[in-house]
């Protein structure tokens, strides 16, 4: 996502993006924007793979929280300790949560398809 709008819109490529915790994530700037559709893309991304990994709808909780922990915990590493942003906290709350009720959306959708049987004949 980031290295497409690197090429679109021209934004650098760096590990800011991934774990800053001090970027202004708002809609005032296109940069800004763009990093917050980021955010929240990869929480639809990850219910996706949380339907195709973890198959169980009742452990999606466990795995995104477990993902955004260590998330969290390398951006803290990264940014020094510092305290995130209000808005910070806000989107990957968003995309925590989106990707835990979408993830176990998907999950159950599958559970509950037909299992094939094989036919004789």
């Amino acid at each position: 996502y980031f290295a497409c709008c690197h090429l679109l819109f021209g934004l650098t490529l760096n590990m800011d993006r991934f774990f800053d915790v001090h970027t202004k994530l708002s809609l005032a700037t296109q940069s800004a924007f763009l990093e917050l559709a980021g955010v929240l893309g990869v929480g639809i991304g990850g219910a996706w793979l949380l339907a195709i990994i973890v198959e169980k709808s009742r452990k999606c909780l466990d795995f995104a929280a477990t993902l955004y922990a260590a998330h969290l915990f390398a951006s803290l590493c990264y940014s020094g300790f510092a305290v995130p942003r209000w808005t910070w906290w806000l989107v990957h709350g968003a995309a925590l949560i989106g990707m835990v009720v979408l993830g176990e959306y998907l999950c159950s959708r599958r559970e509950l398809r037909e299992i094939p049987l094989a036919t004789i004949g």
